[in-house]
């Protein structure tokens, strides 16, 4: 009986102190909702002030198949409250007959006063398809400043104008925005649509306090042309998993400021079922282990629920009861509190009170993809396996 005493007293130490690091982890998620919102209101007073900044932009969307949604995701970037005809948009896809181009072609023949141009790059040639498609988009771009932009995102009319106005100052060299998760259907979307509104903000609003930007965020990225060229094309990104992260880390390593947007981006969830939900998220977790693996491995220990759960559990079988309760009650709490605060206050949650009941249960489903994301460096991606190596490179899985 002593050896499962001495367990018992281990895994309420040991629950405790994952309470401790993750109340840590909350303090620093205030601390940074707090500076992004004076970021923000900085950059609205700088505004009122400053000249209107409408550079031409050459706006790159990769497509691959006809998501759900996708002709009215298109269609907000072409209702842009943005000068003309210094916005063009380039649509690429693997082959001409690919369904989500045949979409594209249509919404843009609503628009015939905005240049449209369609690119077909063929069979990829490397790991990362999307960026394959980059490269060729890239070619046909008329100017300078590029955004690239996921096909499951939806934004406003001010979204291009809000995203560009950071390159007014020279050092920038790349912008991204937070974006809202918008789940469609069923809980499994909503849930991995609160992983997206908080979790990933805040991680991003911590390491924005932490040091100056040092990735970019993948739904929404801008970058000069010459900074991109500057770091080898997106060529050099054609074998990561996470090409954001790798893009904004390059233009940053050369001396450039990554800057992140105050716009937040409506970032539809395309999993309404519980597997593709749980398959996308694990790959995400993975991608992120490979990308940051230090950093990925310290996020065990900013999940509050699963401690609350573990100090519960000790603490009945230690026959303190009252400590299980407050431990457990503390965990849910302060997860429902991170929700509102970053919910309200940064990514202007939608469905705010929503988030924040879901949201204790996506940190313990996130904790156990963290878990997961250690069992193998094999993922799934658009009806292929790869294997993921050293700094994120992937590869085809022999």
């Amino acid at each position: 009986m002593h050896i499962f005493h001495y367990i018992e007293w281990c895994l309420l130490a040991l629950g405790l102190f994952g309470l401790l690091t993750s109340t840590v982890f909350l303090g620093m998620v205030f601390a940074g909702v707090t500076r992004l919102r004076r970021e923000r209101q900085q950059e609205r007073r700088q505004e009122v002030v400053s000249p209107v900044f409408l550079p031409a932009v050459s706006l790159f969307k990769p497509l691959h198949g006809a998501e759900p949604g996708l002709a009215e995701n298109l269609r907000s970037f072409y209702e842009q409250d943005y000068l003309l005809p210094a916005i063009e948009i380039i649509f690429g896809a693997r082959s001409e007959e690919d369904a989500g181009l045949a979409i594209a072609r249509t919404v843009a023949a609503e628009y015939p006063n905005i240049t449209t141009k369609f690119i077909a790059s063929g069979e990829p040639w490397a790991p990362n398809a999307k960026v394959c498609s980059l490269v060729r988009m890239a070619q046909e771009a008329s100017h300078d400043l590029w955004v690239v932009s996921d096909s499951d995102v939806q934004v406003g009319r001010d979204y291009l104008r809000r995203l560009v106005a950071p390159f007014a100052d020279a050092r920038v060299g790349c912008v991204s925005c937070l974006y809202r998760g918008v789940g469609q259907v069923g809980v499994w979307s909503r849930l991995e649509a609160a992983a997206m509104s908080i979790e990933m903000s805040s991680g991003v609003a911590v390491a924005n306090m932490m040091e100056p930007m040092q990735f970019a965020l993948g739904p929404t990225m801008a970058a000069r042309r010459a900074c991109v060229q500057e770091i080898g094309g997106f060529e050099s990104l054609a074998d990561f998993c996470a090409d954001d992260f790798v893009l904004g880390n390059r233009i940053a390593a050369h001396g450039h400021t990554v800057a992140l947007s105050s716009y937040t981006i409506d970032h539809i969830v395309l999993h309404a079922k519980f597997l593709d939900s749980i398959k996308h998220q694990v790959r995400w977790m993975k991608s992120t282990r490979f990308s940051r693996p230090k950093g990925h491995f310290g996020t065990g220990l900013t999940f509050a629920t699963p401690f609350g759960l573990l100090v519960f559990a000790a603490a009945l079988l230690l026959q303190r009861p009252w400590l299980g309760v407050a431990a457990l009650a503390w965990s849910v709490v302060g997860r429902m509190l991170q929700a509102w605060v970053v919910g309200k206050f940064v990514v202007e949650e939608r469905t705010l009170w929503q988030t924040v009941l879901l949201f204790p249960i996506r940190d313990l489903m996130g904790f156990f993809f963290w878990v997961l994301s250690y069992s193998s460096n094999k993922i799934l991606w658009r009806g292929e396996v790869y294997e993921l190596l050293a700094e994120g490179r992937m590869r085809k899985a022999k």
